[in-house]
């Protein structure tokens, strides 16, 4: 049973029981997805018809560049599932953006020439590799290309103002949740299923993602949980089931509420 403690964390339209009414479900927005994928289908084709690629599979613990490297390539992802770390001075690690198939590696690098951060596959992928003076020219020719390379660049900058706004913004319970909500949103976008998610970061990783303690992450995940946002489907925990995608950003909204009428 929900103690009072965290019963007071939690939304009302969340608690469990007889603390809760029940709100109808939303309809998940399926228009954005399909033209999140048809964008990405479209980029795919300007480059094979543009530019010279160079292709690599890459396996979890692969590195696509380090910080302090060269920067001469940038890189699309054909498929799977990356990190992009930094090192900090004290020699600790801390993820600092995630990426999917259709996402550009490589931004960091343009202004200084070198690379700012480390790409690191999570899963099995293929990663191209276009070099940068090469797509410039293209673009020069193929003015649709240099639209879709500053399109990503806008995507890139909006992804991280929103992982700011959650950090600084949101409750844990709320920015775990936010995670979970992201993850199956960028997997809607390429056409893959959502109703039940495999995590491919430990625990560690995603509070060191999120600013939080592996504790911190254990905790929400168990209290999101309890309310019925996700099930876990596997004894190891990283297989999740999200009932309704939509009930997450309702929670993330819902956690806002006494933020919103302190301000008023």
């Amino acid at each position: 049973m929900l103690n009072v403690t965290t019963a007071e964390r939690l939304p009302a339209p969340y608690l469990p029981g007889a603390l809760r009414q029940e709100a109808p479900p939303a309809r998940p927005d399926f228009a954005q997805a399909e033209a999140a994928g048809r964008r990405i289908g479209e980029t795919f084709r300007l480059l094979v018809d543009s530019v010279a690629l160079q292709r690599r599979m890459v396996h979890a613990g692969d590195t696509i560049y380090q910080a302090g490297e060269r920067f001469e390539h940038l890189h699309l992802l054909h498929s799977g599932f990356f990190k992009i770390v930094n090192m900090a001075a004290d020699g600790r690690e801390q993820v600092v953006g995630l990426h999917f198939k259709g996402d550009w590696l490589g931004f960091d690098g343009i202004a200084s020439g070198r690379y700012g951060c480390d790409a690191v596959a999570m899963d099995t992928g293929e990663v191209w590799s276009i070099r940068y003076d090469s797509l410039l020219a293209a673009c020069a020719q193929r003015p649709q290309l240099l639209v879709a390379l500053h399109s990503a660049m806008s995507r890139e900058i909006g992804r991280d103002r929103d992982s700011m706004l959650s950090l600084c913004t949101l409750p844990a319970d709320a920015r775990v949740a936010d995670f979970l909500r992201y993850w199956a949103q960028s997997l809607a976008q390429r056409g893959l299923r959502t109703d039940q998610i495999t995590l491919r970061m430990t625990r560690a990783e995603i509070g060191n993602y999120l600013g939080m303690t592996l504790e911190t992450v254990s905790r929400a995940l168990s209290r999101l949980a309890k309310v019925g946002l996700i099930r876990f489907a596997g004894k190891g925990r990283r297989e999740i089931e999200l009932p309704q995608v939509s009930a997450l950003a309702e929670f993330i909204q819902a956690s806002l509420a006494p933020a919103r009428a302190t301000l008023q």
